[in-house]
């Protein structure tokens, strides 16, 4: 059944800014900063971990963020990623945009892939509608800031047919008290409709929305359309004051029926905030599928909004605004926004995302598609990584080419009771893996490793297996080793040892 209702009259107004959004804008696949309608769009090379190629579209008319792209080669299971430094515990709202104008890849059509932030799947791209209509795409969601970045992903899906691309991303901060009866720690927002109702004008957004929300027009030519000569600020959610000077309305004491959001939409918990100002007083009620929504409603100049935090949908949706008894003026809306409740997929934890990232950059050449979170989706792991939950159990990097070191940073990684590293080109001194106090494999043989065995490898009262041949090791086998009981222990043939080797 649906949640409970709240209604948020104009009683206590909140703080407006008219400076402009804060935040980052990244103009994808361009190579220089630009200035456009005052605000600062940066280049994304240094932001995005995983190579694409950027490309300048040559369509005429578009606006500057449309002319250039980045492209990412579709390899099925692997994501592409922005990382952006943010505040931590701040709200933003992340915006992705694409265009595509035919010639990216060759194919008359363009592809679908996913997209992804953090952890979290967070939808399917597929711009083929407005590519047939000529027009853009973007998707926006609002989302807490966990730690001190935060990852946007493109992903190639198993149905994705040619290489998936992206040509702006924006990170907005939000007013704290934007939406914020959600619980962000377990939740995002997915934007499924904004509109200003009775408005047929260009989308509203900056400067008249302060985050540069975008507003599309809503109009039903079955019901009238007022100029509402209200004022109304400061409202809950503030919505743009621009917004309420439209509405949908009748004069006459009968219903509004609205298929809204005008498309149909999946089985799950959404965010819905409608908007209402009127000077002059209406009463009515409003339903959901024929689902009672709020009853008698009474909107006045002063403004007011009516939300729902988890209400079902699926399919269709159906808003109807029905008179309440004895009232002689038809219903009135002005705005409304639906959101798609994400549950977190999670992020993984952050010392074992720290001490991969130390490894990574100890690494000559790391495996392309360790960006983004290393375990979250589960379909976007990175190579060679078993997660359990959100720690890292396992790392198999065996046979990959690998050159460059082994960082000691790994053993911050305490959840591991693999790691696989043989067969690589791997130098430098093996790292002191003490504090892995459940690893039973390791596996590091036909390397380049030097100097001594880590006496301490023979404290950790778990391990199993231990394969160190064919290295440049010297010293002594340590005799917590060879004296370990159960330790299935090789290191020879090869190294240098100043001993022989336990046989």
């Amino acid at each position: 059944m649906p949640l409970p209702l709240l209604l948020l009259l104009l009683h206590s107004l909140l703080p407006i800014s008219l400076s402009q959004p804060k935040g980052t804008l990244i103009n994808c696949g361009a190579v220089v900063e630009s200035k456009i309608d005052g605000r600062e769009w940066l280049p994304d090379s240094s932001f995005v971990s995983g190579g694409g190629t950027p490309k300048t579209l040559n369509t005429s008319g578009l606006v500057p963020i449309l002319t250039t792209l980045r492209s990412f080669p579709n390899i099925a299971g692997r994501k592409y990623c922005y990382n952006v430094q943010v505040y931590r515990n701040a709200k933003y709202m992340v915006r992705t945009t694409y265009y595509y104008d035919g010639g990216i890849n060759g194919r008359s059509l363009p592809p679908v892939f996913d997209q992804i932030v953090d952890g979290t799947f967070w939808a399917v791209v597929n711009t083929t509608e407005d590519y047939v209509n000529g027009m853009s795409s973007y998707y926006e969601g609002v989302f807490l800031a966990q730690g001190k970045t935060m990852s946007v992903c493109v992903g190639a899906n198993t149905n994705t047919d040619s290489d998936p691309f992206i040509s702006a991303l924006e990170f907005v901060i939000l007013h704290d008290s934007l939406y914020n009866s959600t619980d962000f720690k377990s939740n995002g927002l997915r934007l499924v409709a904004r509109h200003s109702f009775g408005y047929n004008g260009p989308i509203i957004r900056y400067p008249d929305d302060q985050f540069d929300r975008f507003w599309e027009p809503f109009w039903e030519t079955i019901n009238d359309l007022s100029n509402a000569n209200v004022s109304v600020s400061g409202l809950w959610n503030l919505p743009p004051s621009k917004v309420f000077e439209s509405e949908l309305t009748t004069n006459l004491s009968q219903s509004i029926e609205l298929n809204w959001p005008p498309k149909p939409v999946q089985d799950a918990n959404y965010y819905i905030a409608l908007y209402f100002a009127d000077s002059r007083d209406r009463v009515f009620s409003i339903f959901i599928n024929n689902v009672p929504y709020y009853k008698d409603l009474n909107v006045t100049e002063a403004g007011l909004v009516v939300y729902a935090t988890k209400w079902p949908l699926g399919g269709t949706t159906n808003i109807t605004l029905t008179p309440s008894s004895g009232s002689v003026l038809g219903p009135s809306i002005n705005a409304g926004e639906a959101f798609q409740v994400l549950p977190l997929g999670g992020r993984t934890l952050t010392r074992d995302v720290i001490a991969l990232e130390r490894v990574k950059e100890s690494l000559e050449n790391p495996p392309p598609n360790w960006n983004g979170d290393p375990c979250l989706p589960r379909q976007y792991t990175w190579t060679g990584i078993t997660c359990s939950g959100i720690r890292v159990v396992s790392l198999n990097l065996t046979s990959m080419g690998l050159s460059g070191s082994l960082s000691p940073n790994i053993a911050n990684m305490t959840a591991l009771s693999d790691i696989w590293l043989g067969n690589n080109n791997l130098s430098g001194p093996i790292p002191d893996l003490s504090s892995l106090k459940i690893l039973e494999t390791l596996h590091l043989e036909d390397n380049q490793f030097s100097g001594v065995i880590p006496s301490s490898l023979g404290n950790i009262d778990s391990l199993r297996e231990l394969f160190l041949q064919n290295n440049n090791l010297t010293g002594q086998v340590p005799n917590s080793l060879t004296g370990k009981s159960g330790l299935n222990l090789r290191t020879s043939p090869g190294n240098s040892f100043s001993a022989p080797p336990p046989s």
